[in-house]
């Protein structure tokens, strides 16, 4: 993904909320499939990562992007922002 790609998803995501959450109990495996489900369905999701959480934005981000096979597009403060083309033709596709 080029920079310029990235700046524009940084820029899309600017308008949307974070869905998910990890915190304490940092990441299991019902939000990853929720998190897969979420990135199938909307291409580009935004986290929140809690204070309580043992990792910071920083680490899970490329954690997260290894596991659910995203591109990691950002992480700023304590919120991170996905993206995977989704495989769903129904679903309308962010154009890069």
């Amino acid at each position: 993904m080029t920079s310029k790609q990235r700046a524009k998803l940084r820029a899309y995501a600017s308008d949307i909320e974070p869905i998910f959450q990890i915190g304490k109990g940092n990441l299991s495996d019902n939000q990853l499939d929720g998190i897969a489900a979420a990135l199938n369905k909307r291409e580009l999701i935004k986290i929140n990562v809690l204070k309580g959480c043992d990792y910071t934005a920083d680490e899970l981000i490329g954690v997260l992007a290894a596991q659910l096979g995203a591109e990691p597009v950002a992480a700023i403060g304590n919120k991170i922002i996905l993206y995977r083309r989704s495989s769903d033709e129904s679903v309308n596709h962010i154009q890069l």
